[in-house]
């Protein structure tokens, strides 16, 4: 049985199936990941054991690794994957986007902020990625090559991985107005072929940011600050 002590974001970690499920009731394993499986219930209203009873599955998936990856191969993984989709997926969404609100807006006044919404997280999302791939990820593969300290002019890893995760916040929370204005990305009544492509790629987008940010608030990011302290304590 499941501890309903145990984080969302180490549910997830442990088994990505679970992600699923939380992604079913609502729940914010990603940048609110550390909250525990308790702590979440009791906000969204829910039953903690009933919960943990769900989330307790079976076997483990056999395409998921035992161990996590090493630091630079997950963050390698991280922009193969979800930094690829992004660049590739946020400007065809932004035209949907445009075009839904030019033809639907008189009739649907909230797709004028679901439009903001949408720019404004693009306008986070574009440099966020680039300092990712450019910045801290080549720091985080030069450190863990060196096992030794490294003067980066940013001081320690710490400073950037905050900055990181302060913007995943910003991207969340703007997806998270999107899908409440627009009742869980659901199409209204007569909606054409483009409203319902704008919402699916909305929707999906929002999952596949979900698991990007775990990865890194919840897996990837913890590694590497330990990695960074246990090298420090080292040369102490």
């Amino acid at each position: 049985m499941i501890a309903t002590s145990t984080t969302l974001g180490d549910l997830v970690a442990q088994d990505m199936r679970r992600a699923r499920i939380l992604e079913q009731y609502g729940l914010d394993y990603c940048c609110n990941g550390q909250r525990s499986l308790a702590q979440a219930a009791e906000t969204a209203g829910l039953d903690a054991d009933r919960l943990a009873h769900e989330l307790d599955l079976p076997e483990a998936p056999a395409d998921q690794p035992a161990q996590p990856l090493a630091n630079a191969a997950l963050a390698h993984d991280i922009v193969d994957t979800h930094h690829a989709y992004l660049w590739q997926e946020m400007p065809r969404l932004q035209a949907l986007v445009d075009k839904v609100f030019q033809v639907h807006g008189e009739k649907h006044p909230e797709l004028a902020r679901v439009r903001e919404a949408y720019t404004a997280a693009v306008a986070d999302l574009e440099p966020h990625l680039t300092k990712e791939e450019r910045v801290l990820f080549p720091a985080i593969s030069k450190l863990e090559k060196a096992q030794a300290p490294v003067a980066f002019p940013f001081g320690s890893l710490a400073n950037p991985i905050r900055q990181m995760m302060s913007e995943h916040d910003v991207a969340g929370d703007l997806f998270k107005e999107m899908r409440e204005l627009t009742d869980g990305f659901t199409p209204p009544e007569g909606a054409c072929n483009s409203y319902r492509a704008m919402l699916t790629g909305l929707d999906e987008m929002e999952r596949d940011l979900h698991l990007h940010i775990h990865k890194e608030n919840n897996v990837l990011f913890p590694q590497v600050l330990r990695m960074e302290q246990r090298i420090n304590a080292q040369q102490a």
